[in-house]
């Protein structure tokens, strides 16, 4: 009887002006424990994830059904039990963690022996875009992008020395509602601008400038602008987080959630002051997961 574990983590995507190509993983994970069984099963033990009662609705077993296709591979019937504290529609990558969790438990399950670039490939395919999918995968703060022939390519960054700081409000924004507020296109004068401050941004980022990383962060021109009013206190978070000694607080992927890069240990300290002035956020001082992707088959 085969059994295994996966743990994928919750990524932020963008980062400000790395609009769908720069993404962060940090430590809020989802968790299944894969067993085979006579039947398919899925039983949650988190508070965030609603209950099911048809297998076949549930987006994880899609996303591996969806996978052993493209091998003209069936899945054996498995009990998963999920755990997650990955906030839904929050912005912090909870459908890109369930989508490798499917393609895991294909590869698993059909013995497909995915290589990390097929399940990056295959996520993307899925996603649309690479910015969550790779963290999520590789760990670290990781930079992909699509080419015209359709392929992904990606670079992960040194480890960079920064706590980070979520402030999740008690509201849902979903990604199809973020993007609508999206201009459809940009002036050639509008997308230079726009790509020189993501490119002084990851510059910084690799000199360890975190203080001009910050800034170039919130310089963004090709999304924050436009969903500012769609993120609740988003003025205040930003402004506060900065007083407190944050290096540059930006949307959490399409939002609600916003992140902060503060001093190296200096999270849990900022953190409970942003408490005191949004006492009905949750607020979690985090670190940036390095190991992406684990699977377990002991």
């Amino acid at each position: 009887m085969k059994r295994f574990t996966i743990q994928v983590p919750a990524s932020s995507a963008n980062i400000g002006p790395g609009f769908d190509s720069l993404g962060l993983a940090v430590n809020l994970h989802l968790n299944l424990e894969v067993t085979e069984a006579d039947n398919w099963e899925f039983e949650h033990r988190s508070s965030l994830l609603g209950p099911v009662t048809n297998y076949e609705e549930h987006f994880i077993y899609q996303i591996a059904k969806q996978t052993a296709a493209r091998h003209n591979k069936e899945l054996r019937p498995c009990k998963v039990v999920e755990t997650s504290n990955i906030p839904l529609a929050r912005g912090l990558g909870s459908s890109s963690s369930a989508v490798l969790a499917g393609i895991e438990i294909a590869n698993q399950l059909c013995n497909l022996s995915l290589t990390t670039e097929e399940k990056l490939q295959y996520g993307t395919d899925i996603e649309g875009h690479p910015d969550n999918i790779a963290p999520a995968l590789y760990g670290g703060l990781v930079i992909a992008a699509i080419t015209d022939d359709q392929e992904t390519h990606w670079v992960r960054l040194p480890e960079i020395k920064s706590d980070i700081i979520v402030h999740i409000p008690n509201v849902e924004l979903k990604t199809e509602k973020a993007r609508g507020v999206l201009p459809e296109s940009y002036s050639r004068g509008q997308a230079a601008s726009a790509s020189a401050v993501s490119n002084v941004l990851i510059a910084a980022l690799l000199s360890s400038d975190y203080s001009l990383a910050g800034k170039m962060m919130e310089k963004d021109l090709f999304h924050e602008p436009y969903r500012a009013e769609l993120i609740p206190n988003y003025h205040l978070i930003r402004n506060s987080a900065n007083e407190y000694g944050a290096y540059g607080t930006v949307i959490s992927g399409a939002g609600p959630t916003m992140i902060s890069f503060v001093p190296e240990g200096a999270g849990e300290t900022i953190a409970n002051q942003m408490k005191k002035i949004l006492p009905d956020y949750e607020i979690k001082a985090l670190q940036i997961d390095q190991t992406g992707l684990k699977i377990d088959c002991g």
